[in-house]
C-alpha cells in the first residue's frame, strides 16, 4: 500500500495494472485480501481523484489491452466517480446541507463514548477496528470494505453518517466531496429513498477470505430517513472563449495540465492552489495534506520542465491576483465554497469528459451506464 506522490509513479502503477491484473478484475474485484495483496484492484483512486491521471487515460489504457466487452466492469467502476461528481453538481445543495448537518451533529457526539471507541478502533467488531487501523495507516480502503465499513458504522454501532462521511474524508487520499457523500448517503438509505445497505457477517466472510472472526452485526435494520428532497438545478458547464494569456488557476482535482483539453493554450502564468486546513470545513489528515502538497509539488516541476511559468500559492492569495484570472473547475467542494465564501466569481474551464457525461447523470447510476459507450466514444 504504497501511494507514491507523482504522475510516473501513478503511470507505472497503471501499465502494471492493465499488464497483470485488469484480466481478472470482474472476478475478483470484490475481495478484500488486505493492505499486502492488492493485485485484483488497481488503487488508481488516490491519482484519479487529484487528476493526476484522468479517467480518459486509464479507459483507453485498458481498451488497448481488451476489448470493452472484457473491460466493461473496469470502466464502469472508473465512472462511477465521474457519475457522483455530476449527480452533485445538478444537486449542490446536497453537499452544503451535508456539512450544516454535521456542524450540528459534532458537538452533540464530540464525547459520545460510541463515537470515540469507533474512530479509535475499539469496538466488539473486530474486522471493524483493523479497517480503522488501515484507514489510518494506509489512507485508503478496499471499495468493498468502504461499503461495510459504512453499514456498521451507522447500523451496528447506530452513529450519524455524517460523522462516518467526515471520517473517510479525513483520512482517504482519494476522498472527495461527490465520491464520499454520496456513497455515505446510498449505505444509509438516504441517496436513494429507502434504499439502504446492510453489511452481513457471511458476505464479510466470504469476500475477505475468512480473515475475520467474530463479526456480529445488526443484519436487520430499516433505511435512515430524510425529508429532503433535492431537485435538479439547470446548469450550463460551458467554458469562456476567451482564455489565452490569462491567469489560470488549478486546484487539487487537475493536477496533470499536460493531458487537459487546454494544454496547447498560451496562459500568462499558471497558479496551483494549496488548500490548507484553515479553509476547510472538514479537516484533513496530515499525511493527507502532506499528499496533495507532493502532488502540487510534482505538478509544479513538470510545468518548470516545460518552461511554463507557474507558481504554487495558498488558497487565500488568490484575492492577490488582481486581473485576468480563469480557473480549472474545481467541482462541488472545499475550494468551491472557499470561492464563494470570499465572493469570488471566476470563469471556468470544464474537461469535455464532464461537460459530455454530466447530462446523463439526472438519473441513478443503472441509467448513466447505458450512455458509457457513448461517453468513452466521445475520446476513444
Amino acid at each position: 500500500m504504497n501511494f507514491e506522490a507523482s504522475r510516473a509513479k501513478a503511470l507505472d502503477k497503471l501499465d502494471y495494472f492493465v499488464e497483470n491484473n485488469l484480466s481478472e478484475y470482474s472476478k475478483l474485484r470484490n475481495f478484500d485480501y488486505g493492505p499486502e495483496n492488492r493485485s485484483n484492484i488497481s488503487c488508481l483512486s488516490p491519482y484519479i481523484t487529484h487528476g493526476i491521471i484522468s479517467e480518459k487515460e486509464v479507459i483507453k489504457k485498458s481498451l488497448s489491452k481488451f476489448s470493452f466487452s472484457k473491460n466493461e466492469k473496469f470502466i464502469q467502476e472508473v465512472l462511477w466517480r465521474t457519475y457522483w461528481k455530476g449527480w452533485l453538481e445538478l444537486r449542490p445543495d446536497v453537499w452544503s446541507d451535508y456539512l450544516i448537518e454535521l456542524n450540528n451533529i459534532k458537538d452533540k457526539f464530540k464525547n459520545n463514548q460510541n463515537y470515540l471507541s469507533a474512530i479509535e478502533g475499539k469496538t466488539n467488531v473486530e474486522c471493524f477496528n483493523v479497517w480503522i487501523n488501515e484507514l489510518k495507516e494506509n489512507n485508503y480502503l478496499h471499495n468493498h470494505t468502504r461499503m461495510w465499513f459504512a453499514s456498521i458504522w451507522i447500523f451496528t454501532l447506530d452513529l450519524p453518517w455524517q460523522l462516518g462521511a467526515e471520517f473517510f474524508m479525513q483520512h482517504l487520499y482519494d476522498g472527495d466531496a461527490a465520491s464520499n457523500t454520496l456513497g455515505w448517503r446510498w449505505v444509509a438509505g438516504v441517496q436513494t429513498q429507502g434504499k439502504h445497505y446492510l453489511a452481513s457477517e457471511w458476505n464479510i466472510k466470504k469476500f475477505t477470505n475468512n480473515r475475520f472472526n467474530n463479526i456480529k452485526l445488526v443484519e436487520n435494520a430499516p433505511p435512515k430517513v430524510s425529508d429532503k428532497t433535492y431537485s435538479i438545478i439547470k446548469q450550463d458547464f460551458v467554458n469562456s472563449q476567451n482564455i489565452e494569456n490569462k491567469n489560470l488557476l488549478i486546484f487539487e482535482n487537475n493536477l496533470s495540465f499536460e493531458t487537459t483539453d487546454f494544454q496547447n493554450s498560451k496562459f500568462k502564468k499558471i497558479y496551483l492552489i494549496s488548500n490548507k486546513n484553515e479553509n476547510r470545513s472538514i479537516k484533513l489528515d496530515k499525511k493527507v495534506l502532506r499528499f496533495k502538497s507532493l502532488l502540487i509539488n510534482d505538478q509544479e516541476q513538470r510545468l518548470k520542465n516545460n518552461s511554463i511559468d507557474c507558481e504554487v500559492i495558498d488558497i487565500s492569495e488568490i484575492q492577490n491576483i488582481n486581473e485576468n484570472i480563469i480557473a480549472l473547475y474545481p467541482s462541488v467542494g472545499e475550494n468551491l465554497d472557499y470561492l464563494n465564501s470570499i465572493n469570488l466569481k471566476l470563469n471556468f474551464l470544464y474537461r469535455k469528459l464532464d461537460q459530455y457525461s454530466w447530462q446523463y447523470c439526472n438519473k441513478g447510476f443503472f441509467n448513466f451506464k447505458n450512455y458509457i459507450p457513448k461517453i468513452i466514444s466521445t475520446f476513444n
